[in-house]
C-alpha cells in the first residue's frame, strides 16, 4: 500500500470518475486504475463499484477511503508541523472563498501573502457555502473566507471584520430619494436577491423575513451581484449588496446606494477551519493578511 495510491483512490472517490481523477492527479486513466486495482489486490476486496455512474465506493472502499483520508491527512501536515517547530510559515493551504467575498478581497491580499510567505503553496477555489462546508469536512478544503456564522458544528469560525449592507436601488424606485433607508422601508415585491446556496441571500432573507411570503413583481434570482445591480438598472427593482463592492460600483450609480440603517445590518467576515485542523501557522499568517487589508475599514 502506496500513498500514492491512496491519493488516486481518494481521487475517484471525489471526482466519481476514472478519467477525471487521473486528469486531476496529472496522470494517465490506465496508470491510475493499475494503481487502485494493485491496492484492492492486497487488500482482497472491491473498493469501487465501477459499474455505477459516477462510480462510487463499496462499503469495504467507504471504510478504506475514511481511513485513507485520515492517513493522507497526517502524511501532508508533516511538512506543516515540522515548519511550525522551526519557526516557518510553509506548505499547501487549499483556500475556499464565496463569490460575494472573492471579486472584492482576493486581489486586496494575495499579492502581500504571497511576497510575505513565499513558502505557502496557496490553492483557492471560489466556491458557495454549502460546498465549502462539505469540502471542509471532508478534508478537501484547508480553510475558507466565509460570512461568519454559516458553518455550522464541527468548523471553527475566527472572525476578521465587519461588511455593511447598503441597498442598491432603481432611480424609478421611490426609495431612490431617501439619504437613507430602514428594512421596513423596502417593498418586497421590488427586492431580487442572489440564488439558493449563497449566504448573503439568507442574511438578507434573514432581515427580511415577509420576502418568503410576499410574491415580487420578478422572480429574478442570480449567482452574481453585478447582474442583480444590471437587472435594478432597467427596472424599479433594489437589492443589498455589501459594503466591499461598493467601491467597484462605478461613480455615476453611487448615488444608487444607501446605507442601511445601523443595527444587524451586517454580516461578519471570518476565515473557516475544521476544529481538528493542524496548519495553525499558516491561517494565522493568511488572518494577519487581510487583516492588514481590513484595517482601514473599522
Amino acid at each position: 500500500m502506496t500513498i500514492i495510491q491512496l491519493e488516486y483512490l481518494l481521487a475517484v472517490a471525489n471526482c466519481g470518475s476514472f478519467s477525471l481523477a487521473a486528469e486531476h492527479c496529472f496522470v494517465t486513466q490506465p496508470s491510475l486504475s493499475m494503481q487502485i486495482k494493485s491496492l484492492e489486490e492486497e487488500l482482497g476486496v472491491i473498493l469501487l463499484d465501477r459499474t455505477k455512474k459516477p462510480v462510487i465506493a463499496t462499503q469495504a472502499g467507504e471504510v478504506v477511503i475514511e481511513k485513507a483520508r485520515e492517513a493522507l491527512k497526517a502524511y501532508h501536515n508533516i511538512k506543516e508541523s515540522v515548519a511550525e517547530l522551526k519557526g516557518e510559515t510553509a506548505g499547501k493551504l487549499r483556500l475556499g472563498v464565496i463569490p460575494t467575498i472573492a471579486p472584492y478581497l482576493l486581489h486586496k491580499f494575495i499579492p502581500t501573502f504571497v511576497r510575505d510567505y513565499p513558502k505557502v503553496e496557496l490553492e483557492i477555489s471560489e466556491m458557495k457555502t454549502p460546498d465549502i462546508i462539505e469540502a471542509l469536512k471532508r478534508d478537501k478544503l484547508d480553510a475558507a473566507i466565509v460570512a461568519g456564522g454559516t458553518c455550522g458544528e464541527g468548523i471553527s469560525e475566527h472572525e476578521l471584520f465587519s461588511d455593511r449592507f447598503h441597498v442598491y436601488v432603481s432611480q424609478h424606485n421611490p426609495l431612490y430619494e431617501r439619504t437613507n433607508i430602514r428594512i421596513e422601508d423596502i417593498d418586497m415585491k421590488d427586492l431580487i436577491l442572489l440564488s439558493a446556496g449563497n449566504c448573503l441571500r439568507d442574511q438578507v432573507i434573514e432581515l427580511c423575513q415577509a420576502k418568503r411570503a410576499v410574491p415580487s413583481h420578478y422572480t429574478f434570482e442570480s449567482g452574481s451581484l453585478e447582474t442583480l445591480m444590471r437587472i435594478v438598472d432597467s427596472t424599479r427593482c433594489l437589492t443589498i449588496v455589501p459594503e466591499m463592492a461598493v467601491e467597484y460600483i462605478p461613480k455615476d450609480r453611487r448615488s444608487q446606494l444607501k446605507p442601511l440603517q445601523r443595527g444587524t445590518t451586517f454580516r461578519k467576515i471570518a476565515v473557516a477551519v475544521r476544529r481538528t485542523y493542524v496548519k495553525n501557522s499558516i491561517v494565522r499568517a493568511l488572518m494577519e493578511s487581510i487583516m492588514e487589508y481590513a484595517k482601514p475599514l473599522f
